[in-house]
Protein backbone atom coordinates (compact mmCIF):
# COMPACT_ATOMS: atom_id res chain seq x y z
CA UNK A 1 0.00 0.00 0.00
CA UNK A 2 3.08 2.33 0.84
CA UNK A 3 4.59 1.10 -2.39
CA UNK A 4 1.42 2.56 -4.31
CA UNK A 5 1.05 5.74 -2.49
CA UNK A 6 4.85 6.33 -3.40
CA UNK A 7 4.16 5.56 -7.07
CA UNK A 8 1.67 7.73 -7.33
CA UNK A 9 3.36 11.00 -5.27
CA UNK A 10 6.41 10.18 -7.68
CA UNK A 11 3.84 10.37 -10.93
CA UNK A 12 2.69 13.56 -9.37
CA UNK A 13 5.77 15.33 -9.06
CA UNK A 14 6.98 14.21 -12.56
CA UNK A 15 3.70 15.13 -14.28
CA UNK A 16 3.88 18.73 -12.50
CA UNK A 17 7.52 19.04 -13.19
CA UNK A 18 6.96 18.04 -17.12
CA UNK A 19 4.29 20.87 -17.30
CA UNK A 20 6.59 23.28 -15.60
CA UNK A 21 9.41 22.12 -17.87
CA UNK A 22 7.14 22.83 -21.08
CA UNK A 23 5.48 26.26 -19.31
CA UNK A 24 8.99 27.67 -19.07
CA UNK A 25 9.78 26.56 -23.04
CA UNK A 26 6.25 27.58 -24.05
CA UNK A 27 7.26 31.20 -22.99
CA UNK A 28 10.47 31.69 -23.78
CA UNK A 29 9.27 30.83 -27.09
CA UNK A 30 6.58 33.28 -26.44
CA UNK A 31 9.40 35.83 -25.76
CA UNK A 32 11.57 35.23 -28.60
CA UNK A 33 8.59 35.94 -30.48
CA UNK A 34 7.95 38.92 -28.99
CA UNK A 35 11.36 40.11 -29.50
CA UNK A 36 11.52 39.64 -33.37
CA UNK A 37 8.82 41.27 -33.90
CA UNK A 38 9.87 44.41 -31.69
CA UNK A 39 13.45 45.07 -31.19
CA UNK A 40 14.54 43.02 -33.70
CA UNK A 41 12.92 44.88 -37.14
CA UNK A 42 14.33 48.23 -35.30
CA UNK A 43 17.85 47.30 -34.25
CA UNK A 44 18.25 45.86 -38.53
CA UNK A 45 16.44 48.79 -39.60
CA UNK A 46 19.00 51.58 -37.94
CA UNK A 47 21.76 52.67 -40.30
CA UNK A 48 24.11 54.68 -37.94
CA UNK A 49 25.94 51.42 -37.00
CA UNK A 50 29.70 52.95 -36.50
CA UNK A 51 31.05 54.72 -33.76
CA UNK A 52 33.22 57.76 -33.90
CA UNK A 53 34.61 61.17 -32.13
CA UNK A 54 31.85 64.17 -32.57
CA UNK A 55 33.12 67.62 -31.47
CA UNK A 56 30.09 70.36 -31.02
CA UNK A 57 30.05 73.57 -33.47
CA UNK A 58 27.03 75.02 -31.91
CA UNK A 59 24.32 74.24 -29.79
CA UNK A 60 21.41 76.52 -29.90
CA UNK A 61 17.77 76.76 -28.93
CA UNK A 62 15.24 77.69 -31.72
CA UNK A 63 11.77 79.20 -31.21
CA UNK A 64 9.29 76.84 -29.52
CA UNK A 65 7.87 73.92 -31.75
CA UNK A 66 4.52 71.38 -31.64
CA UNK A 67 5.05 67.89 -31.16
CA UNK A 68 4.55 66.48 -34.62
CA UNK A 69 1.52 65.64 -35.61
CA UNK A 70 -0.13 67.22 -33.13
CA UNK A 71 -2.31 69.67 -35.62
CA UNK A 72 -6.01 69.26 -34.79
CA UNK A 73 -5.12 67.03 -31.93
CA UNK A 74 -7.66 67.55 -28.68
CA UNK A 75 -4.89 65.93 -26.10
CA UNK A 76 -4.57 68.72 -23.48
CA UNK A 77 -0.79 67.65 -22.91
CA UNK A 78 0.44 68.66 -26.62
CA UNK A 79 2.72 72.03 -25.69
CA UNK A 80 5.24 73.83 -27.48
CA UNK A 81 8.86 73.08 -26.40
CA UNK A 82 12.32 74.90 -27.23
CA UNK A 83 13.80 73.24 -30.04
CA UNK A 84 17.26 72.56 -29.10
CA UNK A 85 19.87 72.17 -32.29
CA UNK A 86 23.29 70.72 -32.18
CA UNK A 87 25.57 70.30 -34.81
CA UNK A 88 28.64 68.35 -34.72
CA UNK A 89 32.15 68.01 -36.80
CA UNK A 90 31.90 64.25 -37.50
CA UNK A 91 35.51 63.05 -37.07
CA UNK A 92 35.56 60.70 -40.02
CA UNK A 93 34.23 62.21 -42.86
CA UNK A 94 34.75 66.05 -41.31
CA UNK A 95 31.83 67.18 -42.19
CA UNK A 96 29.55 69.43 -40.27
CA UNK A 97 26.08 67.46 -39.51
CA UNK A 98 23.37 68.00 -37.44
CA UNK A 99 23.24 65.59 -33.84
CA UNK A 100 19.99 63.72 -33.44
CA UNK A 101 19.39 61.66 -29.35
CA UNK A 102 18.55 58.39 -30.59
CA UNK A 103 17.09 57.34 -34.23
CA UNK A 104 13.44 58.06 -32.99
CA UNK A 105 14.21 61.27 -32.17
CA UNK A 106 14.92 62.00 -36.23
CA UNK A 107 11.26 60.14 -37.19
CA UNK A 108 9.73 62.37 -34.78
CA UNK A 109 10.65 65.62 -35.97
CA UNK A 110 13.56 66.16 -37.76
CA UNK A 111 14.38 69.50 -36.94
CA UNK A 112 15.52 69.15 -33.83
CA UNK A 113 17.96 67.25 -31.77
CA UNK A 114 16.10 66.30 -28.76
CA UNK A 115 12.06 65.75 -28.57
CA UNK A 116 10.82 65.63 -24.97
CA UNK A 117 7.79 63.06 -23.86
CA UNK A 118 4.42 64.00 -24.09
CA UNK A 119 3.95 63.31 -20.69
CA UNK A 120 6.79 65.87 -19.33
CA UNK A 121 4.94 69.38 -18.47
CA UNK A 122 6.88 72.81 -20.50
CA UNK A 123 8.80 74.00 -17.29
CA UNK A 124 10.77 70.77 -16.93
CA UNK A 125 11.07 70.52 -20.86
CA UNK A 126 12.81 73.61 -20.64
CA UNK A 127 14.75 73.19 -17.85
CA UNK A 128 16.14 69.81 -19.26
CA UNK A 129 16.67 71.35 -22.74
CA UNK A 130 18.88 74.51 -21.07
CA UNK A 131 20.69 71.60 -19.27
CA UNK A 132 21.20 69.23 -22.13
CA UNK A 133 21.88 72.51 -23.98
CA UNK A 134 25.08 73.67 -21.35
CA UNK A 135 26.27 70.47 -21.42
CA UNK A 136 27.36 69.73 -24.75
CA UNK A 137 28.80 73.25 -24.23
CA UNK A 138 31.26 72.02 -21.55
CA UNK A 139 31.95 68.69 -23.17
CA UNK A 140 32.65 69.16 -26.30
CA UNK A 141 33.78 65.82 -27.88
CA UNK A 142 31.95 62.76 -26.81
CA UNK A 143 31.00 59.28 -28.98
CA UNK A 144 28.75 59.23 -31.72
CA UNK A 145 27.21 57.10 -34.16
CA UNK A 146 27.05 57.89 -38.17
CA UNK A 147 26.02 55.86 -41.10
CA UNK A 148 28.96 54.05 -42.80
CA UNK A 149 27.33 53.63 -46.01
CA UNK A 150 26.01 57.65 -46.58
CA UNK A 151 22.31 57.03 -46.94
CA UNK A 152 22.04 59.54 -43.54
CA UNK A 153 24.23 62.41 -43.60
CA UNK A 154 23.20 63.23 -39.94
CA UNK A 155 24.46 61.50 -36.88
CA UNK A 156 22.95 60.56 -33.31
CA UNK A 157 23.99 60.19 -29.80
CA UNK A 158 23.05 56.68 -29.01
CA UNK A 159 21.30 53.85 -30.25
CA UNK A 160 17.74 52.71 -28.98
CA UNK A 161 19.04 48.84 -29.75
CA UNK A 162 22.69 48.53 -29.64
CA UNK A 163 24.33 44.96 -29.83
CA UNK A 164 24.77 44.25 -26.05
CA UNK A 165 20.74 45.55 -25.21
CA UNK A 166 19.82 43.08 -27.97
CA UNK A 167 21.55 40.54 -26.59
CA UNK A 168 20.63 41.05 -22.64
CA UNK A 169 17.16 41.07 -24.72
CA UNK A 170 17.41 37.51 -25.77
CA UNK A 171 19.65 36.40 -22.54
CA UNK A 172 16.37 35.97 -20.56
CA UNK A 173 14.10 33.90 -22.83
CA UNK A 174 17.27 31.74 -23.36
CA UNK A 175 18.13 31.07 -19.71
CA UNK A 176 14.03 30.30 -19.51
CA UNK A 177 14.18 27.86 -22.64
CA UNK A 178 17.28 26.16 -21.24
CA UNK A 179 16.20 25.29 -17.67
CA UNK A 180 12.83 24.25 -19.15
CA UNK A 181 14.82 21.57 -21.36
CA UNK A 182 16.67 20.25 -18.27
CA UNK A 183 13.82 19.52 -16.26
CA UNK A 184 12.04 18.11 -18.84
CA UNK A 185 15.50 16.04 -19.79
CA UNK A 186 15.57 15.30 -15.99
CA UNK A 187 11.80 13.57 -15.81
CA UNK A 188 12.79 11.67 -18.81
CA UNK A 189 15.66 10.42 -16.95
CA UNK A 190 14.14 9.35 -13.92
CA UNK A 191 11.15 8.15 -15.82
CA UNK A 192 13.29 5.93 -17.72
CA UNK A 193 15.09 4.82 -13.97
CA UNK A 194 12.43 3.85 -12.50
CA UNK A 195 10.96 1.96 -15.86
CA UNK A 196 14.74 0.19 -15.45
CA UNK A 197 14.16 -0.17 -11.72
CA UNK A 198 10.77 -1.85 -11.64
CA UNK A 199 12.18 -4.21 -14.81
CA UNK A 200 14.95 -5.49 -12.51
Amino acid sequence: MLGKKLVTAQKRGETRALCLGLGMVTCSMMMYFFIGITVVPFYTKSVWTTETVCKVLKANIKDKVLFPNSEGSEDEDIFPYPCLQVWVNLTASGQEVMLYQTEDTLERNPKCSYVPGKSENSKEVKARIETIASNFKKYQTFPCYYDPGGTQTNVILSRLYPPKGLLFAFLWPTLMFTGGCLIIVLVKISQYVSVLSAWQ
